[in-house]
C-alpha cells in the first residue's frame, strides 16, 4: 500500500503555477487520515530533497488564508511570484484561482476501495 505522504505530494504537485486549492479538497482526493488535517501533516513532513518538486506553498486553508505559521511570509512570496493576489486582508480570493483537481465545488471525492 502506498505511503499516504506520497498521495498527498503526487496531488500537489498537480496544481498548476498560479492556482491554489486548500486542504480539504486534497483531503477529499486522497484517503488521508484525519482529513485536511492529514495532509498539512504530510506537507509539514515533506523531505527537504522534495521541496522544489512539490510546490506546498500553493495549498491554503479553506477561507483564502495562508495557514502555514512558519513559513507564511516565504508562501505568499512564492504565491505572489506566480501572480497569486491577495487582498487587503490577505486573504486570496479562491473564485479566481482554485484549482479543482477533478473534483467539482461543493463535491467530495469517492473514497477509494481498500484492496486488502
Amino acid at each position: 500500500m502506498p505511503n499516504y505522504y506520497e498521495d498527498v505530494y503526487a496531488i500537489v504537485e498537480r496544481i498548476p503555477a498560479g492556482a491554489v486549492t486548500t486542504y480539504g479538497r486534497i483531503a477529499a482526493m486522497t484517503p488521508v487520515p484525519n482529513g485536511a488535517r492529514g495532509v498539512g501533516w504530510a506537507l509539514a513532513g515533506l523531505p527537504p530533497d522534495r521541496d522544489g518538486e512539490v510546490p506546498w506553498w500553493r495549498v491554503i486553508g479553506a477561507g483564502g488564508h495562508i495557514t502555514n505559521v512558519d513559513n507564511a511570509e516565504l508562501q505568499r512570496k512564492l504565491l505572489e511570484a506566480e501572480g497569486v493576489a491577495f487582498d487587503a486582508e490577505g486573504r486570496i480570493d479562491i473564485g479566481c484561482c482554485l484549482w479543482e483537481g477533478g473534483l467539482r465545488r461543493g463535491r467530495r471525492a469517492p473514497r477509494r476501495q481498500s484492496t486488502t
